[in-house]
């Protein structure tokens, strides 16, 4: 069968968004600055905050890093979030997550001042996406959205089809698609006969976590999945491991109308999502 399906190109479609944002940048009379905190030595974690931090100077946003040790008390943690929210030099605050396991991340996010988390993850901005009103939208659910967009720019009356229902990508992805006028279904671990679900949508949205869970077979002709998991797995062939996404990728590319590649699809444009919410929060 010929590859039909069109390869969505996160990394091309992140650069000119982020050319666009250092454009913002160099004319904004204020110079936007977002304040990252990571506490211990997670090596995911320690890349990811190096990627935002040369992101953040590549357009022109100041960044101020805080390495916090691995047995940081939480008391320490939230006086660090206290004196950021209080900075007007600091317009955005990223805790990096996941946290150690003593430190409770509900209530370190919830120190963060709403207006500065970038993140999303603020009950505030939460209950103003449910509700419509304008909010920090979390990073990679908008950036997906925009990557959706890309393909066809109205969504109105199509199914979404969003397996997850974490805070952090399943819940405001949900959200955002019913602000485009797409009928939601929101899958998850205890859903019943998933395979079927997923066959019955135009969008399909994969983010558990479990690599090349979902099948060529459980994808509808022309559907346009987007394919938010990054999964390490060993390649038996060369000994090294390599990234996979959550969806069968050559499976998927001879039946969806247009997908996202892992790497090289959602993630790029978590970070440039990143800095817009910090221009945005810098406004």
């Amino acid at each position: 069968m010929t590859n039909t399906a069109h390869i969505i190109d996160g990394k091309q479609i992140a650069a000119n968004l982020r050319a666009s944002l250092k454009d913002r940048v160099t004319e904004s009379k204020i110079r936007p600055g977002l304040a990252v905190i990571l506490v211990g030595e997670d090596p995911a974690s320690q890349v990811y905050v190096r990627n935002k931090i040369k992101a953040c100077a590549d357009v022109g946003i100041q960044s101020f890093e805080h390495i916090l040790p691995e047995n940081v008390s939480e008391n320490e943690v939230l006086q660090l979030i206290y004196e950021l929210n209080g900075r007007a030099d600091v317009h955005g605050i990223l805790l990096q997550l996941p946290l150690p396991k003593h430190l409770n991340p509900d209530t370190c996010v919830m120190a963060i001042d709403p207006e500065k988390d970038v993140d999303g993850l603020h009950p505030q901005n939460i209950g103003k996406l449910v509700t419509g009103l304008d909010a920090m939208v979390p990073c990679t659910p908008q950036g997906s959205l925009i990557l959706l967009k890309t393909v066809q720019a109205d969504l109105t009356g199509l199914h979404a089809v969003v397996i997850g229902r974490s805070v952090l990508f399943g819940k405001p992805m949900g959200q955002l698609l019913l602000q485009e006028n797409c009928t939601v279904t929101q899958c998850h671990s205890h859903t019943k006969d998933l395979p079927d679900m997923c066959r019955q949508a135009d969008i399909l949205i994969a983010a558990v976590g479990r690599p090349q869970m979902v099948k060529g077979d459980w994808i509808k002709d022309g559907a346009i999945v987007i394919d938010v998991g990054i999964n390490r797995i060993d390649n038996p062939e060369t000994g090294k491991a390599r990234l996979v996404g959550d969806v069968a990728y050559d499976e998927a590319l001879q039946k969806a109308k247009a997908i996202t590649p892992v790497p090289g699809g959602v993630g790029p444009m978590t970070i440039a999502c990143l800095l817009a919410n910090t221009i945005k929060a810098a406004k």
